[in-house]
């Protein structure tokens, strides 16, 4: 009896010193799991925050794509479009190469993005749509077309859009779009869209934040704002396509999904270009760190880890607890 009662014992004080230690190995385990887990997840060749683009080898042969004028027609194009650049951001700052060279146009436009916040970069880009026209025109193109005939003004500028632009964005077709009004699957405006099968731009830049602000926002507040019309443009940074939806009305949330554009993996500047940007507007204060893995800067920049976290879109598989742990 005795002996039994000195194994009850020991097996009591056993589990009584056991069981703390057990919670603070389980709970160290744990951390240190959760820890390599999240280092991972925010890893740039992993980071869900991190698009990798189309496969480089299927990139097309832009030099040979050409819009319906012609070879000579796009060159013009590209000579007039980058000297109306240079003039607004510095004829300084233009490239050493030919003026038809796309090469030299994308430098030109990499040293905009880096010289200027994206709030410069963006009101510059239109500008730059606008000394592209007549100084009257744009105006008057929306009391003359886009409000007595706003379908017309649609498939006219997705026509326009495809001429003039194949040199700029690569391949393009006419299609069906949303407009305003349509419900989620609806499509109603015949002929009104217009999509870029692999943005030549977005590709040759490498930066969704020069696509973002060089591009996407500038060209809708253009259409909307000088020639009144409606421009919604969705880019995909899976496949570089790009959606122009004519007499579509960009919402709250498109602005908020474009702000929230993530790195792509060919980013020149591994994600300091949107880290500029970002911080140089107060998007995000100074004080957010990146996320280090291996003592190099990944993919999830500018966020505390559980800022990271929640962007890396594990919030749906990490706990409140879990989150306090990797803090």
């Amino acid at each position: 009896m005795k002996t039994l009662a000195l194994l009850l014992s020991l097996e009591l004080l056993f589990l009584i010193t056991i069981t703390p230690l057990s919670a603070f190995i389980l709970s160290t385990s744990r951390s240190t799991a959760l820890k390599k887990s999240f280092s991972t997840r925010c890893n740039a060749s992993t980071n869900p925050f991190f698009v990798e683009g189309p496969p480089i080898e299927t990139k097309p042969d832009y030099e040979q794509i050409h819009g319906p004028l012609g070879p000579t027609i796009d060159r013009l194009f590209l000579t007039v479009f980058r000297t109306k650049m240079a003039e607004q951001i510095g004829t300084q700052y233009d490239s050493d190469l030919p003026k038809d060279d796309y090469q030299g146009l994308m430098e030109l436009a990499g040293t905009m993005n880096v010289k200027y916040d994206k709030a410069e970069v963006q009101i510059l880009s239109q500008n730059i749509l606008l000394t592209l026209f007549p100084s009257w025109l744009p105006n008057a193109f929306g009391w003359m077309f886009a409000k007595p005939f706003p379908i017309f003004s649609a498939r006219m500028n997705a026509w326009a859009t495809a001429v003039a632009g194949t040199w700029l964005m690569g391949e393009c077709e006419i299609n069906d779009c949303k407009i305003d009004g349509d419900n989620d699957d609806e499509k109603s405006g015949i002929q009104q869209g217009l999509l870029v099968k692999r943005c030549r731009f977005l590709e040759e830049s490498g930066c969704a934040s020069v696509c973002v602000n060089s591009c996407k926002l500038p060209t809708q507040q253009f259409f909307i704002e000088n020639m009144g019309l409606p421009l919604t443009m969705e880019p995909d940074y899976e496949t570089y396509e790009c959606q122009f939806s004519f007499g579509l009305s960009p919402t709250a949330l498109d602005e908020l999904e474009a702000k929230g554009t993530p790195c792509l993996s060919r980013c020149p500047s591994s994600g300091g270009l949107r880290s500029k940007h970002m911080n140089a507007s107060g998007d995000l204060s100074q004080s957010k760190s990146n996320c280090l893995t291996g003592g190099e800067k990944s993919k999830c920049f500018m966020m505390d880890d559980k800022n990271c976290a929640i962007n890396c879109k594990v919030e749906h598989t990490l706990s409140e607890a879990d989150l306090k742990v990797i803090k």
